[in-house]
């Protein structure tokens, strides 16, 4: 399925035809309007036009087809961890990062009424943040495409025992009233969100800001390849703020790593310590390196 609720199409439909007239200036995101990358990609890039896209394949395509000139993109949560495939859909886009950002994330509880509900459609993201206040309550969480998307699907039921876990922004668009307010889980949920475009920031560009740089990797199938990979990093002082793996295929013989580093190419010690990972990988690819938006550590 690739459509939105009716009650979101007019404002997609709009959304489209603004973008349409100014490419460059739109910002595809994921989502309903009212979602949680609608507003970051308003407060992000104030002067852009944003996009609704229904999936982030279709956000990352419009990118790449010109439709947009960027698009932003949530990458992980601070309570939840990382968004479910985005380490292999970045890869595979051919797009670059060019920025981050980040944004304290608060769901509301809203339905047709007050209640009581016997179920609660949001995106998974939004569901496992709010786990424990759903459980609690007794309210089944069923998944939906985006958190806006699902308190318009809400909207369109009008069952007064359906419930949507959405941003308070949705319940203005789509005529629902808010139950409850803030109920995630940690009231200090963040998520990460990075900035893609087609073409990459260039490292002498950064004027000597603090730069994230982010790549990925795959090691030889020898034994300590990994311990000798990071070595590098230690020995040259960079620091290295994220290490995750991932599979790719099924055999479980191939390991992905995806890592954020502090610096940029260009900096002698990144050059040395990417050019002693480069010595014990199969694979080793730059998505990006951009200006650092928040302090790790």
């Amino acid at each position: 399925m690739h459509s939105f609720p009716e009650p979101a199409m007019a404002m997609v439909e709009q959304m489209r035809e603004s973008a349409a007239a100014d490419p460059d200036r739109a910002i595809a995101f994921q989502g309903s309007p009212g979602a949680n990358s609608h507003r970051a990609a308003m407060e992000a890039c104030p002067d852009h036009l944003p996009l609704s896209c229904f999936s982030f394949e279709d956000a990352l395509d419009a990118v790449k087809a010109g439709r947009a000139g960027c698009a932003i993109i949530p990458i992980e949560n601070s309570q939840h961890g990382r968004v479910a495939d985005i380490h292999f859909l970045l890869p595979e886009s051919g797009l670059s990062i060019v920025g981050e950002y980040f944004m304290p994330i608060h769901h509301a509880l809203m339905g047709v009424g007050k209640g009581p509900f016997k179920v609660a459609y949001s995106h998974p993201q939004a569901l496992g943040q709010s786990h424990k206040f759903l459980r609690e309550r007794g309210i089944v969480p069923l998944s939906h495409a985006d958190t806006a998307g699902a308190a318009a699907y809400v909207a369109e039921k009008q069952d007064p025992t359906l419930a949507a876990i959405s941003p308070p922004i949705a319940a203005e668009l789509y005529g629902l009233d808010i139950v409850e307010d803030n109920v995630e889980d940690a009231h200090d949920n963040m998520t990460r969100f990075v900035i893609l475009a087609r073409d990459p920031v260039h490292p002498e560009t950064l004027n000597g800001d603090s730069a994230i740089t982010t790549f990925i990797f795959e090691v030889k199938n020898i034994p300590a390849a990994l311990y000798k990979a990071m070595g590098g990093f230690a020995t040259n002082g960079v620091n290295m703020t994220k290490l995750e793996s991932y599979q790719i295929g099924a055999s479980f013989s191939a390991t992905m790593f995806y890592a954020d580093i502090i610096g940029a190419p260009g900096d002698p010690r990144v050059d040395r310590a990417l050019e002693e990972l480069a010595f014990h990988c199969k694979h080793l690819r730059i998505l990006g390196s951009y200006r650092q938006a928040r302090e790790r550590g």
